[in-house]
């Protein structure tokens, strides 16, 4: 599966599903910061921010790696 929209830049302010729908390599990457429950409802809802937060990892940080 490839990226169509490698250009786009992941902020804080995005849904994840979103940024997994736009970026699906980032699957990888939220695994392994234990984003286990990817296709949860809450992934339709929370901000990456906001996810950042629930699973105890620094936005900034989680951020940095979904835009690698």
């Amino acid at each position: 599966m490839t990226d169509q929209f490698n250009d786009i830049e992941i902020t804080g302010d995005m849904i994840l599903a979103d940024v997994i729908t736009l970026k699906p390599r980032t699957l990888g990457t939220l695994m392994s910061f234990g984003f286990a429950c990817i296709g949860c409802p809450a992934s339709q809802l929370e901000t990456v921010e906001e996810a950042a937060y629930v699973h105890g990892i620094e936005p900034e940080v989680l951020i940095e790696a979904l835009n690698e």
